[in-house]
C-alpha cells in the first residue's frame, strides 16, 4: 500500500539516448530514413521536398501546389481521393514551410498498398485541375478576408515586415491579388521544377518492416521521377529592417488590442542559440514564466503573455505575443521592458532556475517519447542541418547554464532599443 502521508520522492527529468533512424539510399538516389516502433499497425510516411516557399517566383506559389496534389491526378479525383482514403482509414497531411513542402501519410499497415497506391499518383501525376484549383483559392480567400479583421493577424504581419523587409520571404505580405495570380500553369511550373526524385527524402515510422521498405521501395525508389533535376542554388536573403520603433495598425472596431514586440535574433546553428532558449523561456517561455507571473497574475493585464524564439533559414526571430484592453497596452509594454532589464541586471534565483530547467526538459522528453515524435524531430534535424547529436546538446546547455551566463545572454541579445513594438487595434485619443 502506499502511504500518502509521504511525499514522493522529487526526480528531475533526465532525456535518455535518443535513437537514430536507419538510413538507406534508394536505388535512384532518394535517401530513405526509418524508424521502427509503437504498437500500432500504423505506418506514417514522409515526403520531404526542397520546395517552400524561399524558391517560389511568386507569392502563395508554393503553398498551393503543395496543396493541390489531393484534388486530382491522372488516375484519381479528388472526390475519389478523398473517398478512398475516408474508406482506408488513412490520413494524408499536406504542408509548406520556408524551405520544405512536406506530404505525410498515416496508414493502416494491413490497407498500405492500397494508400500507396494513392499516395504515388499523388506525387507522381498531380493535374492541378482549375475547377478545384478555384474553389481551393476561394476558401482559402474566405479565411484571408476572416484573418484581416483579427488584430493579432494584423500585429503579426506588420511584426514580420518591419523586421524583414518587404524583399525577403518572411517580410512579405500577401494580399487579395496575389491569389488571383494562382493558376493551373503557375503550380505545375513549380512542381516540374521542384517535385523530383532528386529533391526529396523519405521518413518511414512505426509498424516498418522490411514488406512495407520493399513496398515504398518498389514503388518510389527504382526509377526517378518527375523532371531532370537541376541542382538549387541556396537562396540568401538580406534582412531590411525598417527605423520604425513603434508601429501602430489601426482597426477601430476592435474590442482590445493585439501587442507584438521582436526582433531579428539568432540563427539555429548559432552556438549561444541552446542557451539563449533558455533566457527565453525564463522571460515568457512557460505558464510560470516572468512575463505571465507580472503581467497576468500580478497586474491583470491579460490573461496571457509569450516570449519565444522562431527559426528561420539564416535568421531567428525573439518574439513577444499577447492581446489586451486598449487602456493596458502601454503599461504593459512598460512592465515589458522592466523584466528584460531584470534579466539583464539581477542573477537569476536558484530555484527559479531549477524549475525553468526541469520544466524544458520535461519538454524535451515529451518530444522524443514517441517513435511519430520522433520522426518529427529528425526531419527538423535534417532540414536545418543539425548535427545528430542535436538532443544531446539541447540537454546538455539546459543543465550547465549558469545564472550568470544567463545574465550575459540577456545583456547581449535582448537589445531593448531594437525591440519593435507592434500595436493593433482601436486608437485611443
Amino acid at each position: 500500500m502506499i502511504d500518502r502521508n509521504i511525499q514522493p520522492l522529487i526526480r528531475e527529468p533526465q532525456l535518455s539516448t535518443v535513437p537514430s533512424p536507419e538510413k538507406r539510399v534508394m536505388r535512384n538516389g532518394i535517401p530513405m530514413y526509418i524508424l521502427s516502433g509503437g504498437d500500432h499497425e500504423v505506418v506514417r510516411i514522409d515526403f520531404v521536398i526542397r520546395a517552400g516557399r524561399w524558391f517560389q517566383t511568386q507569392h502563395l506559389q508554393a503553398l498551393f501546389t503543395n496543396r493541390m496534389l489531393r484534388e486530382g491526378t491522372r488516375k484519381y479525383a479528388a472526390s475519389e481521393i478523398a473517398e478512398k482514403l475516408d474508406y482506408y482509414g488513412a490520413w494524408l497531411e499536406l504542408s509548406c514551410s520556408s524551405e520544405h513542402s512536406y506530404i505525410t501519410l498515416y496508414s493502416l499497415c494491413k490497407y498500405l498498398p492500397e494508400t500507396l497506391d494513392i499516395l504515388e499518383s499523388i506525387i507522381k501525376e498531380p493535374l492541378f485541375p482549375d475547377k478545384e484549383l478555384q474553389i481551393v483559392i476561394e476558401n482559402n480567400l474566405q479565411q484571408y478576408h476572416i484573418n484581416r479583421t483579427k488584430v493579432d493577424f494584423l500585429a503579426h504581419r506588420s511584426l514580420m515586415q518591419s523586421i524583414y523587409g518587404e524583399h525577403h520571404p518572411c517580410g512579405q505580405v500577401t494580399e487579395e491579388g496575389d491569389y488571383r495570380t494562382i493558376t493551373p500553369l503557375v503550380l505545375n511550373d513549380f512542381y516540374k521544377r521542384y517535385y523530383t526524385s532528386g529533391n526529396c527524402s523519405i521518413y518511414l515510422a512505426g509498424k516498418v518492416d522490411e514488406d512495407v521498405i520493399k513496398r515504398v521501395s518498389s514503388l518510389f525508389g527504382n526509377e526517378s521521377f518527375g523532371s531532370d533535376f537541376q541542382p538549387i542554388d541556396a537562396k540568401k536573403y538580406v534582412i531590411e529592417t525598417n527605423d520604425e520603433k513603434r508601429i501602430f495598425v489601426e482597426r477601430p472596431d476592435a474590442m482590445q488590442s493585439a501587442v507584438r514586440m521582436g526582433m531579428s535574433s539568432l540563427d539555429i546553428l548559432h552556438p549561444d542559440f541552446l542557451k539563449f532558449r533558455v533566457v527565453v523561456t525564463l522571460l515568457g517561455g512557460y505558464f510560470g514564466s516572468r512575463l505571465m507571473s507580472n503581467i497576468r497574475e500580478d497586474k491583470g493585464y491579460t490573461y496571457g503573455i509569450s516570449s519565444s524564439i522562431q527559426t528561420y533559414p539564416g535568421s531567428g526571430l525573439f518574439a513577444i505575443a499577447t492581446e489586451a484592453a486598449n487602456e493596458f497596452v502601454e503599461p504593459l509594454i512598460k512592465e515589458v521592458y522592466h523584466e528584460i532589464t531584470r534579466l539583464q541586471s539581477d542573477l537569476v534565483p536558484d530555484e527559479e532556475l531549477s524549475m525553468v530547467k526541469n520544466y524544458m526538459m520535461g519538454e524535451m522528453c515529451r518530444n522524443y517519447e514517441s517513435v511519430f515524435s520522433l520522426v518529427d524531430a529528425w526531419i527538423f534535424n535534417h532540414s536545418f542541418g543539425l548535427p545528430d547529436s542535436y538532443a544531446e546538446d539541447s540537454a546538455r546547455a539546459i543543465e550547465t547554464i549558469t545564472p550568470a551566463y544567463i545574465r550575459d545572454l540577456a545583456q547581449q541579445y535582448l537589445c531593448k532599443d531594437t525591440l519593435k513594438e507592434v500595436v493593433s487595434g482601436k486608437k485611443i485619443l
